[in-house]
């Protein structure tokens, strides 16, 4: 059932005159007649040159049959929820069909919940990770497989204490894939704390404070080097696939990523997630 606070919301739009801009990346004809629009709920026609206004132009809502009411109920309940929520779920919570559900969700990932690019600084961790579940070998048993042979999707992790995180899938994780990332998202003479990977061997020439934490030793805390903290953001995000979604493929994995990682860095905010989220859309 809808919260009361939201049972207003996208109840009626109301258009602004026609030289005005009324969306983001929307382009408004300007119409000599200085005319002001007729209004309706999904656009407004000019009467003196004729021309469409849409409210929702360049924005998700953007030819969109859903209500308004419906699209902010759905960004409240993924804002709300520490693990997601799965499609199936919002379909019964909106009353629409899967596909719709699926869309909504979809697009707020992709379009709202984007990452941002300031640059990490001081104290960030770094790590990688494998996402897919268990496979079976080719024994038919559950275990360890080689990485090449496995369909596991391999992610990089870097997270500044005591701030956000940046997380991204990637094709493999050779040194020639992971430090071009790891330059372009830690702020330079940071100190960067890793496992025991080859592949970050090198980040001391790069200009950062590099140390590392010897795992295989069964060494996970070292003073204060450790990478306890994207450690548990991976435990966070794959539990809440775990037990909600169950499955992600490759090609969905970046938007799962973007919501995980959305909601970690804007757990603390002043301002409520969901209103961040409304303002985003609005592009503000």
């Amino acid at each position: 059932m809808m919260p009361p606070a939201l049972s207003g919301f996208g109840a009626t739009v109301t258009l602004p005159t026609a030289n005005t801009r009324i969306a983001r990346n929307a382009t408004v004809i300007a119409c000599s007649s200085g005319t002001a629009p007729r209004s309706s709920a999904s656009r407004g026609r000019v009467t003196g040159c004729g021309h469409h206004l849409h409210p929702t132009a360049g924005t998700i809502y953007h030819k969109s049959s859903t209500s308004l009411r419906l699209w902010f109920y759905a960004m409240f309940l993924m804002t709300s929820t520490r693990c997601g929520i799965s499609a199936k779920q919002m379909e019964r919570e909106l009353g629409c069909n899967y596909k719709t559900a699926a869309r909504i969700m979809r697009l707020i990932r992709r379009d709202l919940m984007v990452q941002g690019d300031e640059p990490l600084r001081g104290t960030v961790e770094v790590d990688e990770s494998y996402f897919g579940g268990k496979e079976k070998s080719r024994t038919g048993k559950q275990g360890r497989i080689p990485v090449a042979l496995s369909k596991k999707v391999a992610v990089l992790g870097m997270v500044e204490r005591g701030g956000q995180v940046r997380v991204m899938p990637v094709a493999n994780i050779k040194r020639a894939t992971l430090l071009p990332r790891v330059v372009e998202r830690v702020f330079p003479a940071s100190t960067i704390y890793t496992d025991e990977l080859h592949s970050y061997k090198v980040l001391t020439g790069l200009g950062f404070r590099h140390k590392r934490v010897h795992h295989r030793e069964k060494v996970y805390v070292s003073g204060d080097v450790h990478t306890n903290t994207i450690e548990g953001f991976w435990s966070l995000t794959k539990n809440g696939i775990r037990g909600v979604y169950h499955a992600v493929s490759a090609r969905h994995l970046l938007g799962y990523l973007n919501e995980y990682a959305w909601r970690y860095n804007h757990r603390a905010d002043d301002r409520a997630t969901f209103e961040t989220l409304l303002l985003r859309a609005a592009g503000r």
